[in-house]
């Protein structure tokens, strides 16, 4: 589905907030009741990458994240999940786990883990 520019635009002002990048990607990671969606995943590190990477990185630094974002979205989770933390610390965030407010049942299907957080 096509997004407007004007959206877009406003999107990427507010993610340059480091803070509002950090509940935007946590918001993503933490999913639903149906698991999260990787392109959706895919799309919010790219919206948070173009927002602090212009403000944390040179222009090759970019390409070179947006790069290894792709490479890493590819990989099995173990892997993933080491790589990524040092991904979101080249932007200025920190990978962090919280125990949920509420324990969500065991979904064998589709195993659920405590809430991840990225924070600033």
């Amino acid at each position: 589905m096509p997004v407007s520019d004007s959206y877009h635009d406003s999107l990427i002002e507010s993610l340059k907030d480091p803070h509002y990048a950090a509940v935007y990607l946590e918001t993503h990671l933490e999913g639903d009741e149906y698991g999260f969606e990787s392109e959706l995943l895919r799309l919010s590190f790219n919206h948070v990458l173009e927002a602090l990477g212009s403000q944390n990185l040179t222009p090759e630094q970019i390409k070179i994240q947006a790069k290894q974002l792709e490479e890493l979205m590819q990989k099995p989770a173990p892997e993933a999940m080491n790589q990524l933390t040092s991904w979101l610390q080249a932007l200025g965030l920190r990978l962090t786990i919280t125990v949920a407010p509420k324990m969500p049942e065991i979904n064998h299907q589709n195993d659920a883990v405590s809430s991840i957080k990225i924070t600033v």
